[in-house]
């Protein structure tokens, strides 16, 4: 490709990045979902919160399916103030206690639903979400209008597999993380400090 060609391709880009940038008037908090049957989901929404403790914003997490292991994102972000409400009872289907991980869900879903009201908290991270949605732990509409509800500055992640549909169509960014290969599949354990 020539100088000349490889140049008006660029101003070309460029000019379709002004624009959009341009076009893009509205300030307020997003509501993000990082859903599907990939890794990575996680990792994601505290890569978020990472980066907004890095710009001094204020960050909550409510945890819910995560049990009471080692946790390296709270080892690294609960010191720089960064609130974490963990349901911690551990995989539902390794309790298969309905009542019990309904009860667990809904004791930490009050912390989530302060959270969600708090106009100092910049992002709240709602992590595994979609499972006690799916499950029927949490009515679906109590989510959606504590969602709607909430501060206007305020962004907030929701992670999980088999995010419903009507959080989907209420999030304003969606990320599906797709499975291509995974290690865990080829006999590979899990590792602390990768994996969890």
């Amino acid at each position: 490709m020539s100088e000349d060609r490889h140049q008006q391709r660029q101003q070309r880009l460029k000019d379709q990045v002004d624009a959009r940038i341009a076009a893009a008037t509205e300030t307020r908090g997003i509501l993000m979902v990082f859903t599907g049957n990939g890794k990575g989901k996680t990792t994601a929404a505290f890569g978020t919160a990472t980066r907004a403790i890095g710009h001094q914003k204020r960050v909550g997490v409510i945890q819910f399916i995560k049990g009471e292991w080692p946790n390296g994102e709270r080892n690294l972000l609960e010191p720089h103030g960064v609130e974490f409400q963990v349901m911690a009872t551990g995989f539902t289907w390794d309790t298969q206690n309905r009542a019990t991980d309904t009860e667990a869900c809904l004791k930490v879903w009050q912390h989530g639903k302060r959270m969600l009201q708090d106009p100092s908290l910049d992002l709240v991270i709602l992590d595994e979400l979609t499972y006690m949605v799916s499950f029927d732990y949490l009515p679906l509409q109590e989510v959606i209008d504590a969602l709607r509800q909430r501060p206007v500055h305020q962004s907030v992640i929701v992670t999980g597999r088999g995010c419903h549909r009507d959080l989907l169509d209420l999030a304003d960014t969606v990320s599906e993380m797709r499975p291509v290969k995974h290690a865990f599949d080829a006999g590979i354990q899990a590792q602390q400090g990768i994996d969890w």
